[in-house]
Order: structure tokens, then C-alpha cells, then sequence
């Protein structure tokens, strides 16, 4: 029985399907089925039942995955102070950014990294939410930025803001819609959001909470295009409130309802939940809570 088959094991068991887990492990499918295998042999027993649709976990199996889970963290603790022993660390730390890097006071927590660990070479990846989200999920990105809340248990957060929303209108509708209420909003060309943003989950989340379905004259997938297109006159859009706020001040878009603030997200600081007590991990919270001055 080797660490890399139980690793196999517990991911099977979360995902409950041999293609999604063989993608997180970055094995082919026939590897994930052959390690699966093995230990199955080993154990003399079935660890799995397999359906059309994936694979559930047999009893067995079932009184064997919590085992399992606190050998592979006893591993993955003995791997984390072997590496806190070595001393100064060092090596490239990969991170996925999203949005306006200044609202993630990427500068400032840079600099104070590179102030505390000169050895650590930092490699930033702009994104979109999703898509940093998934890179973390699959261990491309050693951490990231995310926009709005958490779906996965295999990954932790820390919350550094919450970011407020305001429904921009092109000038071309302030006079129309800027005391409308929601049904009004409803009837009024909207932006669409590429379904990777956060911001297509914020906007639809509004919809369907006021109970409206807007006429989507597109889909777009980055705030500064949505500016434009609002800019442009060709229809209406969820803007994070201080981009709205100051593009509203220079007379180039108008807010619905004087700019109240339609909606909250979380900003969120996401690692894989396997490294929660990996030192560069803690070493990357640390300074983002000097930074963001968070308890």
C-alpha cells in the first residue's frame, strides 16, 4: 500500500467519479482505475460499487476513507515541518489574481512578502474568478483570489472584504430608469456575464431574488468591458461600487437609485484545504492579515 494509491482512494471517494478525480490527480483514468484496483486486491475487498453515472463508496469502503484521510494528513504533516525545518524559504509561489490588482492590494502584499522572504520568487496568473477557483482546485496555483462564496470543501478561504455593488445605466436610460423599481429594471437591456465570473452569479443571484428575467443583449467576461458597453449607451450592469461610484462621479454613466448598493460578495483569499497547515501557506495569510489588517 503506498501514499500515492490512498491519495487516489480519497479522491475517488470526494469526487465520486474516475474521470473528475483523475483530472485533480492529473492521472489518466486507466492509472485512477489501476490504482483503485490495487489496493482493492490488497484490502480482499471492493472498495467502490460502480454505477453509469460514477461510483459510491461500498460499506467498506466507507468505514476505510476516514483511515485513510488521517494517514494522507499525517503524511502531508510530516512533509510540512520537514520543509519548515529547512529554514528561509524559497522556491516560486504561483498566485491567481482577478479584477483591478489595487483592489487587492496586490502591491502593497508583495512588497512585504518580498521584504520578509527574499528567497520567494512570486508568479501571478490574472484570471477570472472560476477559473482561478478550478486552477486551485487542481493544484496549478498554490493559492488565489476569489469573488464570492466558496462551493468546495477541498478548498479554504480567508475573508478579507466584502465588495458592494451598485446597477450602473447608461445616460442614455438615467432619466428612464434611475428611480425605476425592479420590474422597470427587468424590462431594460442588461449586460450579460460570461458564466467563469463571479459577477454572472451575483447578477443572476439579483435577478432571481427580485424575480426578474432581463433581455441579455450579450455576455461579457471582465468588468472593464461591461464599462464600456455601459458607457456605450447598449443596456444596464452590475458594477463592483467603487468602479461605479467613480466613473458615475465623472458624468460618463449614471447610477440606478443614487448608487445604493444592490448587492454584497465576499473578497476571499482561496488554498487548497490540503495545505491548511503548509508554512508558505501560513506564511502568505500572515502577511495578507498585516496587510488587510485583519484580526
Amino acid at each position: 500500500m503506498e501514499i500515492y494509491q490512498l491519495r487516489t482512494f480519497v479522491t475517488v471517494a470526494q469526487q465520486g467519479h474516475l474521470t473528475q478525480a483523475a483530472e485533480l490527480l492529473h492521472l489518466s483514468q486507466p492509472a485512477v482505475t489501476a490504482q483503485i484496483k490495487a489496493l482493492e486486491e490488497e484490502f480482499g475487498m471492493p472498495l467502490f460499487e460502480r454505477y453509469p453515472g460514477g461510483v459510491q463508496l461500498t460499506e467498506a469502503g466507507k468505514l476505510l476513507l476516514p483511515d485513510a484521510e488521517n494517514m494522507l494528513a499525517l503524511a502531508r504533516n510530516l512533509l510540512h515541518k520537514a520543509k519548515a525545518l529547512q529554514g528561509e524559504p524559497r522556491g516560486k509561489v504561483r498566485i491567481g489574481t482577478i479584477g483591478v490588482p489595487a483592489r487587492l492590494k496586490l502591491g502593497p502584499w508583495l512588497a512585504l512578502l518580498r521584504q520578509r522572504h527574499p528567497l520567494l520568487t512570486m508568479e501571478t496568473t490574472h484570471g477570472i474568478s472560476v477559473g482561478i477557483l478550478n486552477e486551485v482546485r487542481k493544484k496549478t496555483l498554490d493559492a488565489g483570489f476569489y469573488l464570492g462564496r466558496n462551493p468546495y470543501q477541498n478548498v479554504n478561504t480567508l475573508q478579507l472584504s466584502e465588495i458592494g455593488f451598485c446597477i450602473a445605466l447608461p445616460l442614455q436610460l438615467a432619466g428612464a430608469l434611475a428611480n425605476a423599481d425592479w420590474k422597470e429594471l427587468g424590462r431594460a437591456p442588461w449586460l450579460g456575464v460570461s458564466q467563469f465570473s463571479s459577477l454572472a452569479g451575483i447578477t443572476q443571484e439579483l435577478w432571481r431574488s427580485h424575480n426578474i428575467a432581463p433581455l441579455k443583449v450579450g455576455e461579457f467576461d471582465e468588468e472593464a468591458t461591461l464599462l464600456e458597453l455601459i458607457k456605450a449607451g447598449v443596456g444596464v450592469a452590475v458594477l463592483a461600487e467603487r468602479t461605479a461610484r467613480r466613473y458615475a462621479a465623472d458624468g460618463s454613466i449614471a447610477l440606478w437609485r443614487g448608487g445604493e448598493l444592490a448587492t454584497r460578495a465576499p473578497l476571499q483569499f482561496i488554498y487548497s484545504a490540503e495545505r491548511e497547515s503548509d508554512p508558505l501557506i501560513s506564511m502568505l495569510k500572515a502577511s495578507l492579515r498585516q496587510v488587510w489588517d485583519l484580526p
